[in-house]
């Protein structure tokens, strides 16, 4: 997936909730996820990262800024990123059936 793709998605909220991924560089593919849930203070979140319980964000752009993937933010490892699953359904799927901001 294009990075502008998946930022204009996760900035608008648009079906983007439960994102789970990996990186491609890691033996083990820990999975990884990332969401927006409208109803919080800080809508953006991310699980699974170097914050222990997982961390909370006002804005996408603070999400993807936040350097909590080994010292790296998910904007600089996006070439290693491999989404699995989007909304709990598979990518592909995700890909036709959902509704995108274009």
């Amino acid at each position: 997936m294009e990075w502008e793709f998946f930022y204009r998605q996760l900035k608008a909220g648009k079906n983007i909730d439960e994102t789970c991924f990996y990186f491609s560089d890691d033996e083990d593919e820990r999975e990884h996820i990332l969401g927006y849930l409208p109803q919080f203070e800080k809508p953006y979140w991310i699980g699974y990262c170097d914050v222990e319980d997982g961390c909370e964000f006002a804005t996408a752009k603070e999400l993807v800024e936040a350097c909590v993937f080994n010292g790296k933010s998910l904007e600089e490892r996006w070439d290693k990123v491999i989404i699995y699953s989007i909304e709990g359904i598979d990518l592909q799927d995700w890909l036709e059936v959902c509704e995108h901001c274009y």
